[in-house]
Formats: structure tokens, sequence, C-alpha cells
């Protein structure tokens, strides 16, 4: 006799890429603790640290307490040394926060102890696992020494092993967007701002609907292991709101020196409102087609965000930019800019970049 087996499809929520960002130390932290407060849909937040005051404080619903034995959650003590034995004492809880996940963002700023030793741990981690893995740090202002930058230079240079792009935010290229009345808060926004725009420019893309959307292969087709890219988003109004906020996409003020020039892939996420037109999408992707070699895979994808109406947001990921260095099989290096607004607005803002936790 024949027996006859029913399978129950999946639901729609279990059939959708599951994107994790994961805040590690107290910059790390700090930032997933804006992404929160902004409402920041389509992923799941995770925070990573070795402080226990500072993991008792976050809004995140996942907490990591790292290397409960070696540090008695009082921090690494700016000792990246002490920040990766934590994570290795802790790597089981690691694992366990990673599993399921397709995606992930590691977010941490470089030259303390817990976000530049504990990020490549997770960062291998999530590798070993077969996550599509980005990591979005930050480097220390000038004045902060010779000896700080050093060790964030390490700990990135640790963390590229790892990662499929890693996109770095110079704290001293705040300078460049700042003037004598941005607040010290303010400016650490923009840098907040850099990993939230590129959070939503991947999950939207993939979970909102719009005119033309993309799947998580369209995704890693771009981001995985494609060598230097850029990346970067723009907002405007007004009659010519598509070509401008095209260029503020491409402009990219906290670049590290990084150019859409002879980029292999291009990803293209055009958002607005309901009063989005077919000319206007056209006129933004074909400017920042411009940018690129003519055989470069452009990937295009547009989504409707009620919210925005009467402005147009472009964000763009282009990778592939040195091809000697897409020979020898690297991460992604991506320097990112924070959202060109039309109208600078003064609003409070809550410090994490720049809060150098242990």
């Amino acid at each position: 006799m024949s027996t006859i087996n029913f399978s129950v499809p999946e639901t729609e929520e279990n059939l959708k890429p599951k994107i994790t960002v994961i805040g590690v130390g107290g910059a790390g932290g700090n930032a997933v603790n804006n992404m929160i407060a902004s409402e920041l849909e389509g992923c799941d937040f995770v925070v990573a640290n070795t402080d226990s005051q500072a993991l008792s404080q976050s809004k995140a619903a996942r907490k990591m307490q790292l290397g409960r034995k070696i540090t008695q959650g009082l921090g690494a003590g700016a000792r990246p040394d002490a920040g990766s034995a934590a994570a290795e004492e802790s790597i089981e809880d690691i694992q366990a926060q990673l599993e399921g996940s397709h995606m992930v963002f590691i977010t941490a700023g470089m030259g303390g102890g817990t976000g530049t030793g504990a990020a490549p741990v997770i960062a291998r981690a999530a590798k070993e696992a077969g996550i599509l893995t980005v990591g979005v740090v930050t480097k220390p202002f000038h004045f902060e020494g010779t000896r700080r930058m050093r060790t964030a230079e390490q700990g990135i240079e640790q963390l590229q092993q790892y990662v499929d792009t890693l996109i770095i935010i110079p704290n001293q290229n705040l300078f460049r967007v700042a003037n004598e009345k941005t607040t010290f808060a303010d400016a650490f926004q923009m840098a907040d701002d850099v990993l939230r725009n590129g959070v939503r420019s991947i999950t939207d893309l993939m979970m909102v609907p719009g005119l033309v959307n993309l799947d998580f292969a369209d995704i890693r087709t771009v981001m995985s292991e494609m060598g230097k890219a850029m990346m970067g988003t723009g907002e405007a109004t007004g009659e010519k709101r598509a070509l401008e906020a095209a260029e503020a996409a491409i402009a990219n003020p906290l670049l590290e020196d990084a150019s859409m020039k002879g980029a292999r892939a291009v990803l293209i996420n055009i958002t607005g409102g309901m009063d989005m037109a077919l000319y206007e999408v056209d006129e933004a992707a074909n400017r920042i087609r411009e940018e690129v070699a003519s055989e470069a895979n452009i990937i295009f994808g547009s989504t409707f965000d009620p919210t925005i109406e009467g402005a147009l947001r472009v964000s763009v990921v282009a990778t592939g930019i040195d091809a000697e260095e897409v020979r020898r099989p690297q991460p992604t290096t991506v320097s990112v800019a924070p959202v060109k607004p039309v109208e600078q607005a003064a609003k409070p803002a809550t410090p994490s970049f720049g809060q150098h936790g242990a």
C-alpha cells in the first residue's frame, strides 16, 4: 500500500532572506540602537560586548556577553587581544546567533578593544557558515593619535580576511560634511546614517513592494568577493530631483578615495512615492551608468516609499573596481557617504560611532 506524504508550504515569512545586523563593542552597539530607534525594518539586531553595563543599556532584543570568564563583564580595556580572546571564548554563542542568517552586517569602531578584536572573530564565524558578510567600521580621528590609528588599521586588516564587503568610514572625513555649527552628536549621526542607509537599500530591494524587486541571489552577485567597491545614497526634491539624487549618490563626501570607474558590477536602487515617474527612473539610472564601463553588470531595482512623497532617493553599490585585486579573491572595500539632504534639519542625535566603547 502506497503512502502519500503531504508537505506544508513554507510561509512567506520563512521564504524571505534573513538579514542580521550585529553591533560589536560600544560604537557598534550604539549604531544598532540608532537603527532600532529609526524603526528600520527587514532585519534582526544583535549586540555583542565585553561590557555588561553597555549591554544592559542596549535596545536590541538579542544580546551577547562576550568572554564572561576573561573580562568578567568589565570590558576589554582598549586591548584588541582581550576582545579577540573574549569572542573566541563565546564562539558557540556567536554561531548560534548567526544560525539561519543569509546576510550579516557587522558594525564596529576600529581602534578600541572589543570592536577591533571581536569583529574579525565574528566575521570568521559568519564566513565559515557560508553567510554573505558585510563589515561597516570607522577609523579614528587624527587627533586620537597614531597608536589608536595603527590599532584600527591592524583590526581592519584582520577583518578583511573574512568579510565579502568592507565599508570603511574614516571619522576624519566627517569634517568634509560638517561646519562650525555642526554638533559632535550630529556629526556621528551622519556616520550612523551610512550603516542605516546601506542596510535599508539592500532590504528595500528584496522586501518592499515596488516596480522592480530583486532577490537575494542578485545581491550576492554584486557583493560577494568582488574586490574594491564604493557605495552612496542621495535624496532630492524639486524638478531635477532624479539627477540631483543620482549626483549625490555618486559624490560621496565620506569616501576613502574610491571611484565607480572600472566597476564590474553595480547595484542601483531608486526609491520614490507614487508620484515617481518612469522618465525620472531612467534619468537617474543613466546618470549612474555614465560613471561605469559599458560592460559592467548593472542590477537595477525600484521601490515605493510613501513616506518620501515628493522626494526621490537613489542608492548605489559599485563593486569590482580594482580588477587586479579581483583576480586574487579579496574582500570588497567600500567607502560610503551619508544621504545628502535637500535641507539640513537640526535635530538631536545620539553619538555612536564616536563613542569608542571597550
